[in-house]
């Protein structure tokens, strides 16, 4: 049938509209979830790929030099000073495995940088040093800002899922070295090169024997390793961690309290690594567990996890294998959480687990739920007896066996 001159066609009403737009609303609700999984699932493999570098890096620095990086290494200050201090002639040996990492991973120019006296500031101020007076090869200690090299970010070290930037931080890292499952000793080292002038410290191999009874796992502060030393295999071991940086909001992962309640010693931690999250102060806010509570007094802001990627320091670039990943970081310093270590553990933005990246180079992520014996059991220590002695087993279950080298503790089927 003809249709009549002049006749419109029929539009769509307006409830016809409302309809259509209506689904369109809820297929955009649907698809979102998938498409920020999809995201997050993205980044996470490009964090994967990043450790999977480092642990090439590793591996051709064994080749190139026998050894792995030593993690805290560099040169002294022409005056005496304790490993905390700021200097600008020398790093007095606090440089992180990291470092030496930077020419197997493509950034040739920045090594050449720092292995190099350097004329150059951040700010570029013509004022010494670094202005008209070069920095030392190797540079300054790592906190100093004006130090190019030390503020620079590199993409290789941080994971896509942390959205940390910018100061207090310099160059920040989401990748740490593996120091074990004993805190005992971890800041002072191996050998006396910084300066301390205690009687007890001028007799016999007074930090050599406490380092090697405590410090088991794949990196030893101030001291080379080498892959003959993990007699528990590579593939056994794991060689680093993933941490996630601080965003100053008190995470409990990555923000350093200051002493407080019955947390007010090295030995209150090395007896319980929970006396943290135990102390009846509290420090933990028990409403929202992942954060410090607010009554609790925090650290320097320029003292967080991952903040330095070049500084060997615990708080920044080292962690252990005693808490599980995503558990608290446990400090006891009055003054400054940096200076000392503390139950700095692995963590990471992406949804129940950590990175590791294993000796043998392979990259696995471990969940939060992994078996890791008591989390209030004490540590070893050079001097202890029992389950505490040198050469007991790791209290810690499998977490604590795969942090350590050569316990001859076997691992059982996957992990």
């Amino acid at each position: 049938m003809l249709r009549k001159f002049g006749s419109k066609s029929r539009g769509f009403t307006l409830v016809e509209l409302l309809v259509v737009i209506a689904i369109i609303g809820v297929l955009v609700g649907l698809l979102l979830p998938a498409v920020q999984a999809a995201r997050e699932a993205a980044r996470r493999m490009s964090c994967s790929n990043n450790f999977k570098q480092i642990g090439l890096a590793l591996h051709n620095y064994h080749s190139a030099y026998d050894q792995l990086p030593t993690q805290g290494t560099g040169t002294m200050s022409a005056t005496d000073h304790w490993f905390w201090g700021d200097k600008d002639d020398g790093n007095l040996h606090r440089l992180s495995f990291l470092v030496g990492c930077t020419p197997f991973i493509e950034q040739q120019a920045l090594w050449e940088q720092i292995s190099n006296p350097m004329i150059g500031r951040v700010d570029g101020a013509a004022s010494d040093p670094g202005g008209t007076t070069p920095w030392p090869a190797f540079g300054p200690t790592p906190e100093e800002i004006q130090y190019i090299p030390w503020s620079t970010e590199l993409p290789a070290y941080r994971c896509p899922s942390d959205p940390g930037t910018g100061l207090p931080a310099l160059g920040r890292t989401n990748y740490a070295a593996c120091i074990g499952d004993s805190i005992a000793w971890s800041a002072r080292g191996a050998i006396d090169i910084r300066g301390e002038r205690h009687p007890r410290y001028q007799t016999g191999d007074y930090y050599g024997v406490r380092t090697r009874a405590s410090l088991r796992g794949a990196f030893v502060t101030l001291q080379s390793t080498k892959f003959r030393d993990f007699l528990d295999g590579l593939a056994n071991t794991i060689a680093a961690g993933e941490i996630t940086t601080d965003l100053g909001d008190n995470d409990v992962r990555t923000s350093l309290p200051k002493a407080a309640g019955s947390v007010t010693a090295e030995n209150t931690i090395l007896l319980n690594p929970s006396a943290c999250q135990d102390d009846t102060t509290p420090l933990i806010d028990p409403t929202r567990p992942r954060f410090w509570h607010p009554d609790t007094v925090m650290g320097s802001v320029a003292a967080m996890r991952g903040f330095h990627w070049a500084d060997a320091l615990a708080t920044y670039s080292g962690c252990f294998t005693i808490l599980p990943p995503n558990r608290e970081s446990c400090t006891w310093n009055k003054d400054q959480p940096s200076w000392h270590s503390g139950v700095l553990g692995m963590s990471s933005r992406h949804q129940g687990g950590a990175h590791v990246l294993m000796a043998d180079g392979a990259v696995k992520f471990i969940t939060d739920s992994i078996e890791a014996g008591d989390s209030r059991a004490a540590m070893v220590e050079y001097g202890k007896t029992g389950t505490r002695a040198p050469g007991a087993k790791s209290p810690y279950g499998l977490w604590g066996a795969l942090g350590t080298r050569a316990s001859s503790e076997v691992i059982d089927g996957e992990f």
